[in-house]
């Protein structure tokens, strides 16, 4: 039998859940947090992976150790401290911020379809990794990412596109990631034989 399940995300030991959705095919990597994100079909995140606030593309592939959507503290008041809105760990009578909750998580991240999101790395909120795209191991991503580019660095910046030019327009418009679980199992030896190019000529 098959790892992986079209029905249940498999969530490896020590990893934590919480508000979160998964599609086929998902997979949690050991000691890894999802808060308030959603896993489309495909996707998954290495170990000590820590991503919250953001939809992740089908066939996303997300290394160890990276943050995504790592949250803000309240750094214009006179204190950015926890006590401000997690009030009731410190005080009986207290209750936590809903208001500030509710704020942070509505600041999504988007990570695009077939993306490959290296070890160590941060996106940080409200940022779009396009569809294609490589972010390179310990970058630190602060604006969106254009389909189909590689970017690298602190901040990251574009090194180079992934395909020739008019590649990645021809993946778009095949938009295998939609294809079903029969059909890429059929195209199995293709995937990983033929370059994009030629993969496009016998698809299209």
């Amino acid at each position: 039998m098959p790892k992986l399940s079209a029905t249940e995300p498999f969530v490896h030991e020590g990893a934590e859940v919480h508000n979160a959705t998964f599609g086929a095919y998902c997979e949690v990597g050991k000691g890894a947090r999802v808060l308030n994100s959603d896993f489309l079909n495909y996707a998954y995140c290495d170990q000590f992976a820590d991503i919250a606030n953001t939809t992740v593309g089908k066939f996303a592939n997300i290394a160890a150790f990276t943050r995504i959507g790592p949250t803000d503290h309240p750094y214009q008041n006179a204190s950015l401290h926890h006590f401000l809105y997690r009030s009731s760990y410190y005080w009986e009578d207290a209750e936590d911020d809903p208001a500030f909750f509710a704020a942070r998580s509505a600041r999504r991240t988007v990570i695009g379809h077939d993306t490959w999101i290296g070890h160590g790395a941060i996106i940080k909120p409200e940022v779009t990794i396009g569809n294609g795209a490589i972010v390179a191991s310990g970058a630190v991503v602060t604006k969106d990412v254009p389909p189909y580019m590689i970017v690298a660095g602190v901040p990251a910046q574009p090194m180079r596109p992934r395909y020739a030019q008019g590649i990645g327009a021809r993946i778009e418009a095949l938009g295998w990631w939609d294809w079903d679980h029969q059909r890429l199992r059929a195209s199995l030896e293709d995937f990983r034989s033929l370059r994009a190019e030629a993969f496009l000529e016998k698809y299209e």
